[in-house]
């Protein structure tokens, strides 16, 4: 069954129901179709992965210090040799346009009104060069290595003309679980919402199996890239590279070894393995195994500013949100999505100031209750 995916236009101004950010979760099936919201609120398999990620920081308590002086307090941040306002990032996310005709054109403004930093999919439903256009100075590009490494190399360098400053390589995803929630649905993709950077690439030949060989391993899995990869790719670009997809301490130790500039600790939202712990979970123990001044960056899960907090306190430099993104974006486009990074910026600066910390150097794990 393919659905209109939007029900509802998107608002020209800010509903007054959004008292937090969160909120935009609560009103986003007002705005998109019931088969492309579950496309989009869900997680692989039984989502055991997605519900531990919101358990994770339900079950994570922050403990304050008392009188503090904060009156000299800011959110301000360097990452990557940028200067960032607050340490909240747009995630990058997957064909936009299902929930909003202008997709990551309408993101990009939204992040750019509030400078703040953008991750823009090789999946986005607009061009890199359309999103670039419209967004600020802080944006980075999220690449999946292609199956020809000659258009996984044309996208570096599309990525570099269009003046995007950081490269984040998605490494968990080279196959995933369907979505139980969405094929109950009946979600399936509008012919209209398709990866627009990719368009001009030629569809690989589809492989043929012998008798007996695997539709996974020798089938979906040939072409998943590999460390081998990973080098070249290293070799082939001379913008910082991040790695996205770490959950292991020991992968993140040979990350760092092999040169990569910093991690996304990330489940890819419950949307990979299903069944990985949470990512908040793992954070402390990669930050032990890459050491302190290493940069960390976190994605999972989050839905508020004290949740923000908490990932700072296990030892991300910064965190990334992405569904939270795609419902405002889906509820008042631009204006809904520049609402959301302000409401996430005021919530984590009351939390700061209710727990003593007058900058995110306060923030360490002495501020979190065991």
């Amino acid at each position: 069954m393919i659905e209109t995916p939007a029900i509802r236009p998107p608002l020209t101004q800010i509903p007054r129901e959004v008292c937090c950010a969160q909120d935009y979760e609560w009103l986003a099936p007002n705005f998109i179709g019931e088969a492309a919201h579950a496309y989009v609120a869900g997680g692989c398999g039984p989502e055991l992965t997605l519900a531990a990620n919101r358990a994770a920081f339900e079950q994570t308590a922050i403990l304050p210090r008392m009188l503090v002086d904060v009156t000299g307090g800011h959110t301000g941040l360097e990452l990557f040799g940028c200067h960032l306002p607050h340490p909240v990032l747009l995630a990058p996310v997957a064909y936009q346009t299902l929930v909003h005709p202008l997709g990551e054109v309408e993101t990009a403004r939204g992040a750019a009104a509030t400078d703040s930093c953008l991750v823009v999919s090789t999946l986005a439903g607009r061009t890199l060069e359309e999103v670039a256009a419209q967004a600020g100075d802080k944006r980075w590009f999220q690449l999946y290595f292609q199956p020809r490494r000659a258009d996984t190399a044309n996208l570096l360098s599309r990525a570099e003309a269009a003046g995007y400053k950081a490269l984040i390589v998605t490494l968990d995803t080279a196959i995933k679980t369907p979505s139980l929630r969405a094929q109950r649905a009946g979600f399936a993709m509008p012919r209209q919402v398709v990866a627009a950077s990719l368009a001009d690439y030629p569809i690989p030949p589809q492989r043929l199996l012998e008798r007996g060989q695997s539709l996974v391993f020798q089938g979906a899995m040939a072409e998943a890239p590999t460390w081998d990869d990973l080098a070249w790719l290293l070799g082939e670009t001379r913008l910082p590279v991040i790695v996205k997809g770490v959950l292991r301490p020991a992968d993140a130790q040979r990350l760092k070894a092999m040169g990569v500039a910093g991690l996304v600790v990330s489940n890819h939202g419950g949307r990979a393995l299903d069944g990985a712990p949470a990512s908040l979970r793992l954070l402390p123990a990669i930050r032990a195994a890459v050491g302190a001044g290493y940069p960390l960056l976190l994605d999972s899960g989050i839905r508020s500013g004290s949740d923000v907090f908490k990932g700072l306190a296990l030892g991300a430099d910064a965190v990334m949100v992405g569904r939270l993104q795609v419902y405002a974006l889906a509820v008042a486009g631009a204006l809904g999505v520049a609402h959301l990074l302000k409401l996430l910026r005021g919530e984590l600066e009351v939390c700061m100031a209710q727990a003593g910390c007058a900058t995110l150097a306060d923030i360490g794990p002495d501020m979190i209750y065991h």
